[in-house]
């Protein structure tokens, strides 16, 4: 689909065989870079949410989209749209980070929710290490940060026309 930017990997909508993968980098990911920031509670609840049979299922069905940074043979980025402009997850593998994978994620999920959903923004729910990240793509926040079922986050919304 494209190539990262400064990276040799893919850029390309997930297939149902990715499923596993894509979601142990999620949680691995997690652990090291957001795990400290949650509450035991809250990184259960996040556990919950990625091992869910009913996301799965809807990943499956084609209604939580999901696209996947793939180099040297395993997924290394993930990102993932639900409810039309939702941006759901957004992981990078430690061992990429600062290769613009993330940025190359975001670009095919805002054309999708563009060109196909019709939608003129793109929302997340910014957990606190990624908020500065976030603010570099072009994000602003809509609302304080908050916490639920023991997860912190930021409302953040970005423009897409």
């Amino acid at each position: 689909m494209r190539e990262c930017v400064t990276s040799t990997c893919n850029i390309r909508w997930a297939r149902h065989e990715d499923w596993i993968r894509a979601m142990d980098m999620v949680w691995k990911t997690f652990l090291k870079f957001e795990g400290g920031d949650y509450t035991e509670e809250g990184v259960k609840n996040f556990f919950d949410f990625i091992t869910d049979e009913s996301l799965e299922k809807a990943f499956m069905d084609g209604r939580y989209k999901m696209v996947v940074a793939e180099a040297d043979g395993r997924i290394v980025g993930v990102g993932t749209v639900r409810n039309r402009n939702l941006l759901s997850l957004l992981f990078v593998d430690e061992d990429y980070h600062h290769m613009k994978i993330g940025t190359s994620i975001l670009e095919v999920l805002w054309d999708y929710i563009t060109s196909v959903e019709g939608e003129y923004s793109m929302i997340v729910n910014a957990a606190p290490y990624a908020v500065d990240f976030y603010k570099k793509m072009g994000f602003r926040q809509v609302a304080p940060e908050k916490a639920f079922a023991g997860i912190r986050v930021t409302a953040m919304e970005k423009p897409l026309r």
